[in-house]
């Protein structure tokens, strides 16, 4: 999921104004959506679409919003790892999956090298340089000013430019994120753009759309936003939900299926979930049943449970949605047959 990227430099967004002329662009302007200036809201979105993504090692860096160029060395959960390829990424996921309700930490060597949004690439000799490249990009959403990452335009992309007297100049081929973001960075107060409509984009949640003028790119952008949060909301709560299963023992409270509930099956069994992602199932009589379980999120929260050695346990395995819980009751239902159905109750 691209959650969050860095905003950094000096001045991220200049606001560039007419004098004399701004009452005529903005007549037309609100007559034609797609002739935009310096200022307008699609210079704003296209810029912001465009920023580099650095997203895929948060694991690694904690930022969104900027990524650590290889090769690079960090002491995650205190264990150093070389990272020289994106290879090495796995190793990195590997230590810090060993526990699910651990405060993970990750210690980054210094100097190194980072990628930041404007896609520029600094040395960074210490921690303090480091944060302040932290504090740029909490700024940068404070302000309203940092990447949205939520929607991928698919290049090439045409793009007309004009005067102020609303004569046509040129055009320009966009063919990737860095020359359109670059472009955006550089709209002068001495002209206009207008983008050659329809243009492709994919939103957060893998959606395709065709949005044919600056008012459909906005609608995209307020749709994938909403998605965005939406997933980050289940990341979240699958926090939550890991650290209740991690920190209580529970039974099997119902097991429907197609109406009629099992959940007799299970009575003497208590179930344990451990934080290294193994289940333990065990009664009275010391019959113990092993698993694994494992939380995953989307736009919702996964529960997948893995038992063996026992058929009646072996009919709880399954990728269930949990479609509520509280510290007490997890509920969950079946991602492939939505008349079955467990609840889980904390003794």
């Amino acid at each position: 999921m691209k959650t969050l990227k860095i905003v950094t430099g000096i001045a991220l967004m200049a606001i560039l104004g007419f004098t004399s002329c701004q009452s005529e662009v903005d007549e037309v302007e609100g007559e034609n959506p797609n002739t935009n200036s310096a200022n307008s809201t699609t210079t704003s979105n296209l810029k912001r679409t465009s920023m580099y993504d650095g997203s895929f090692d948060d694991f690694l860096d904690g930022a969104s919003c900027s990524s650590i160029l290889l090769p690079a060395i960090a002491k995650v959960n205190g264990v150093q790892v070389a990272v020289s390829t994106k290879l090495d990424y796995q190793r990195v996921i590997e230590i810090l999956a060993q526990s699910n309700n651990d405060q993970d930490s990750v210690i980054l060597q210094f100097p190194l090298r980072v990628q930041l949004s404007n896609y520029t690439e600094v040395t960074v000799t210490n921690q303090t340089e480091y944060n302040a490249i932290l504090n740029a990009c909490s700024s940068a959403e404070a302000s309203g000013q940092d990447a949205i990452s939520s929607v991928n335009i698919s290049f090439p992309i045409t793009i007309f430019t004009y005067n102020l007297s609303f004569q046509q100049t040129g055009s320009v081929v966009i063919t990737s994120e860095q020359q359109l973001y670059a472009y955006m960075s550089n709209v002068s107060s001495t002209e206009l753009f207008s983008v050659n409509y329809p243009v492709s984009v994919t939103i957060a949640d893998g959606t395709k759309l065709t949005v044919s003028s600056d008012a459909e790119l906005q609608a995209a952008i307020t749709a994938s936003l909403k998605t965005e949060a939406a997933m980050a909301e289940a990341v979240q709560n699958g926090k939550k939900l890991e650290t209740i299963l991690v920190n209580g023992k529970f039974k099997v409270d119902s097991f429907v299926n197609a109406g009629v509930n099992s959940a007799t099956n299970y009575k003497d069994f208590t179930i344990d979930f451990a934080n290294n992602l193994s289940v333990t199932a065990i009664n009275l009589l010391n019959t113990t049943v092993n698993g694994t379980y494992a939380v995953k999120s989307e736009l919702n929260v996964f529960l997948k449970l893995n038992f063996s050695g026992n058929a009646s346990f072996a009919l709880l395995n399954n990728t269930w949605k949990v479609t509520s819980f509280t510290a007490s009751t997890i509920t969950l239902q079946s991602t492939t047959n939505a008349g079955l159905t467990l609840v889980l109750k904390q003794i």
